[in-house]
């Protein structure tokens, strides 16, 4: 039998080594049973663009969801942890393929819901 990672010439020696980031496989980040997430909502896509514009800018994610957010997360759009089966199919989907980042430099994603257009970023995975 060969060893594994024999014929393949793709770095792995790193693989599973690093602490920070979440290990990434063809695009998708290691399996969490809860994300910590945070999101901004808005109810037209012209204010979810506004926002968008504002986080491009270098806004922190936690001040653009206070000033334009239209749900109850006023706390700067914290959801908190939330599991599988916790939220919209949608966003559940894309909040647990995206990686953990802060409020200062968030990477985030776009998504449309029965509730309006998201933007969100996780803030921890477990």
């Amino acid at each position: 039998m060969a060893p594994k990672g024999k014929a393949t010439d793709k770095g792995g020696a790193a693989k599973g080594k690093g602490k920070g980031k979440e290990t990434e496989e063809k695009g998708k980040v290691k399996g969490a049973q809860q994300v910590n997430v945070r999101h901004i909502l808005c109810a037209k896509h012209s204010k979810k663009e506004e926002a968008l514009e504002k986080l491009k800018a270098g806004a922190k994610f936690d001040d653009v969801a206070r000033e334009f957010s239209e749900d109850k997360a006023r706390a700067g759009g914290a959801l908190g942890w939330k599991g599988r089966g916790d939220l919209d199919p949608a966003f559940e989907e894309v909040a647990f393929e995206l990686g953990t980042s802060t409020t200062a430099n968030p990477d985030y994603r776009e998504v449309k819901t029965g509730f309006g257009y998201h933007i969100l970023m996780v803030e921890g995975r477990k």
